[in-house]
């Protein structure tokens, strides 16, 4: 069963229609919105370090998807590229082989 991790970068509302969306498919096993244990945080000798945050295009929002099998996993992909385009956010995947 493949696993899905989907990074999105955007508002609240534009992840809760990315994760709606992807509910709404058929075959979607589980799809949740999963805590980012990575902190978002400048290093002190980044060279960002300092920068305000006012440009930085949105919060992170990590979610997880199980699909039943690859051609579902593909479909996936393709419905929050199109959706993520439309949204004008940023939508990231990292595949786990499970």
């Amino acid at each position: 069963m493949p696993t899905l991790r989907l990074r999105v970068t955007g508002s609240e509302d534009d992840a809760r229609a990315i994760i709606n969306l992807l509910q709404s498919l058929d075959g979607i096993e589980h799809v949740e919105e999963v805590a980012d244990l990575m902190p978002h945080m400048d290093d002190a000798d980044s060279s960002s370090a300092g920068l305000s945050d006012l440009n930085s295009g949105g919060d992170v929002h990590e979610v997880e998807i199980e699909a039943p099998n690859e051609s579902t996993a593909r479909k996936v992909r393709e419905t929050v590229e199109a959706l993520a385009f439309d949204l004008d956010v940023l939508a990231e995947f990292d595949e786990d082989e499970d």
